[in-house]
């Protein structure tokens, strides 16, 4: 599974808001949060543009890396 896909199963389950503190755990618990944390960091940051271009998410604050699901 891409850091996309295990992301997207995360935010599907838990819901809520999400930023790449956020981001960077679910991706850990999942297995694939491996390298330092600037690279864990890179990675789920481009997992949640990702996932908004996708239409899952939505940015909720433009100077920020900060999401929410697209139906709420």
């Amino acid at each position: 599974m891409t850091h996309q896909q295990v992301l997207a199963q995360s935010v599907r389950t838990l819901g809520g808001t999400w930023d790449t503190r956020r981001a960077v755990t679910a991706l850990r618990d999942a297995g694939v949060g491996d390298g330092d944390r600037i690279q864990q960091e890179k990675r789920a940051r481009q997992a949640l543009r990702d996932l908004a271009t996708a239409g899952l998410l939505v940015k909720t604050d433009p100077d920020s890396a900060t999401y929410r699901l697209a139906d709420q």
